[in-house]
């Protein structure tokens, strides 16, 4: 008899395909949230899972599904698994590195440079029938080139982040709690600096570091008196990270010039101040959101669970205390 396995989220249909070849699969391309109770549920039964970051795999729920042996999350992050939990239960969980690091920045440049030349509210401008006619002086923004780009969290997305500066003549300063090797810096044409000095010196600032209790409101008040009143504030990591109440006050206040958000506090839901602000570029958390990259996510994940169940160490493991 097939293992039987849970796809919380809709995925592809070819990811389905493959996933049956294996196991005995309960679907949900209903797409229907589950929830906590709604997962412990379909889980209880079942010897292994996809997750997306929407679901949130609770000690209670790896406690009610006592055959689980495998999570495996189809987003790169993980902070909706408590992988404490998993590993006392044995329960082994995976993510997805590495497969959407260029399309995830890619996404943070679409929301720098649409703040920086203003676009989303000169859209609204021009839908709302107020183009009159060309004037010299009109939605000017702020230039790309040559200005400084800095990243707070240099791993693969903060580096793929960092090479595309070069196109556009950056000077690219970055801070990580750990310094990359010299050759990797000099790959990303970037130097490390200290946090306050990143604050200080950086015209774009992008956020591209994991959510945890240690990086909850990495970014407040304090954080954004720092930034100069002409700088721009780019969010593709999670919500949490930057206080948004604090980002707000400073966005409406012209302490900051503007902001780029893909991802927000308590998402779906959202602080409704931001949709009063005419210098910020939002976005439904999109940022692996290409047809390949998404494919690629869910086929890792698939692969990842395949592996796990079928006795093979799977390649993305987060908690090899699990595996052994």
């Amino acid at each position: 008899m097939k293992p039987r396995i849970l796809v919380a989220r809709e995925v592809f249909p070819e990811v389905i395909d493959r996933l049956q070849e294996h196991f005995e699969v309960d679907d949900n391309q209903a797409d229907l949230v589950l929830g906590g109770e709604g997962l412990k549920a379909r889980l209880a039964d079942k010897a292994g899972a996809l997750t997306a970051a929407t679901d949130p795999v609770t000690a209670e729920v790896i406690a009610a599904a006592p055959g689980l042996k495998a999570i495996c999350n189809f987003a790169v992050g993980y902070n909706n698994i408590d992988l404490a939990a998993c590993t006392r239960a044995g329960v082994v969980a995976t993510n997805t590195p590495g497969v959407l690091d260029d399309t995830t920045a890619d996404l943070a440049w679409a929301l720098l440079m649409a703040t920086a030349r203003r676009l989303p509210a000169a859209e609204r401008w021009l839908r709302n029938g107020e183009w009159k006619g060309w004037q010299f002086i009109q939605w000017l923004g702020s230039d790309i080139h040559h200005a400084t780009l800095g990243i707070l969290g240099m791993g693969r997305i903060g580096q793929a982040v960092a090479r595309r500066g070069a196109g556009f003549e950056m000077k690219v300063i970055y801070h990580n709690r750990t310094r990359l090797p010299a050759d990797k810096e000099a790959a990303c044409r970037a130097r490390w600096v200290d946090k306050d000095t990143l604050l200080r010196e950086a015209d774009f600032l992008v956020l591209v570091l994991p959510y945890s209790p240690a990086t909850h409101h990495i970014i407040g008040a304090a954080e954004l008196a720092l930034m100069k009143p002409t700088a721009h504030l780019i969010n593709i990591a999670r919500g949490g990270i930057v206080d948004d109440e604090a980002l707000i006050s400073a966005l409406r206040q012209r302490r900051l010039s503007g902001a780029g958000l893909d991802v927000f506090e308590g998402e779906p839901k959202f602080n409704p101040g931001f949709l009063e602000l005419d210098n910020v570029a939002l976005a439904p958390h999109i940022g692996s959101s290409s047809r390949a990259t998404r494919m690629a996510m869910a086929m890792t994940a698939a692969d990842n669970l395949i592996a796990a169940l079928s006795g093979q160490r799977p390649p993305n493991l987060l908690n090899p205390d699990a595996w052994r």
